[in-house]
């Protein structure tokens, strides 16, 4: 399946079964009004965890309307977290959502080793992207939860990102491993792991994607670029995903697509039981919505 627009998300979120989002201090007003209109979109349905107080009084200021959605009082935040959690244990809800808390109260409930939401895999994260010059929606992984993955890390984020895109109907994601140039120099990190994991995949070590790197950024996204340089690659010019080596980079490609190219965003984190919608402040509401449709539709 090729996708060219985010909306994607939306119409695979509807072809199935509504899913429940567990929302975490659900009184924060923008994620409020995201989980309201994605219920509208019948993408999901709510099930609010916060001060009910202040989310009654949001949701009259917002002019949303809360009926026939649960709302479970509890005023603080970590502790909402931690009631998320377990209404996903318990099977009551299918994603966990950030409000108003803080991202490290928010990950310690995910992440508690007795009754978190983590099944042994490390949690990384995922935005798609729709830049008006590419010919597709495009990946970035990991701009904003690993800061220094080892080789190690590196091969669990590439499956968890793997994971996603087969749940999205794409059965064979092309994979680029970025890098500042496309040759294999022991000086730099992020190449030799690139061609460690090129290699993996080529030898079925990891499975079901076409993985190429080292590649630089030029190379990965054009064909003719490859072709100057004489690389031969089934992924130039043509990439699902751009796995970017580490956080700064991760970051500045991130926000260059939103920022500079005009591409809108939807983003989750990977490698907890379920998908996990942490979105920032500075969203706008329609990146709020598409992540969760996104989360929806890879359930």
């Amino acid at each position: 399946m090729e996708f060219s627009k985010l909306d994607i998300f939306i119409e695979i979120a509807k072809q199935k079964t509504m899913k429940q989002v567990a929302v975490a201090a659900a009184e924060d007003e923008n994620v409020l009004e995201a989980v309201c209109a994605a219920r509208t979109s019948g993408i999901c349905q709510p099930l609010l965890v916060g001060n009910s107080k202040k989310i009654s009084e949001n949701a009259e200021k917002l002019k949303v309307d809360l009926k026939g959605i649960e709302i479970i009082d509890e005023e603080n935040p970590s502790n909402a977290s931690k009631i998320c959690v377990k209404l996903i244990r318990e099977n009551k809800a299918h994603i966990m959502m950030k409000g108003l808390v803080g991202t490290a109260d928010f990950l310690r409930a995910i992440l508690d080793k007795e009754n978190g939401l983590r099944d042994g895999k490390l949690l990384s994260h995922i935005g798609f992207f729709d830049p008006p010059s590419y010919h597709k929606l495009i990946a970035i992984t990991d701009a904003a939860q690993n800061v220094a993955p080892n080789l190690e890390d590196k091969i669990s984020i590439v499956n968890n990102s793997i994971k996603i895109f087969h749940s999205l109907g794409k059965a064979k994601p092309k994979i680029a491993m970025l890098a500042a140039v496309e040759t294999v120099n022991h000086k730099m990190p992020a190449c030799t792991d690139a061609a460690i994991i090129t290699m993996m995949n080529k030898r079925g070590q990891i499975k079901n994607a076409v993985i190429d790197g080292p590649l630089a950024l030029d190379v990965a996204l054009s064909k003719e670029a490859a072709m100057v340089k004489g690389l031969e690659s089934e992924v130039a010019g043509d990439p699902d995903l751009l796995f970017t080596p580490d956080i700064e980079a991760g970051n500045i490609l991130y926000k260059s697509f939103t920022c500079v190219g005009g591409a809108s965003v939807a983003a989750v984190i990977l490698g907890a039981a379920v998908p996990i919608v942490l979105t920032s402040r500075s969203d706008s509401e329609k990146s709020k919505l598409l992540s969760l449709a996104l989360a929806a539709a890879s359930c």
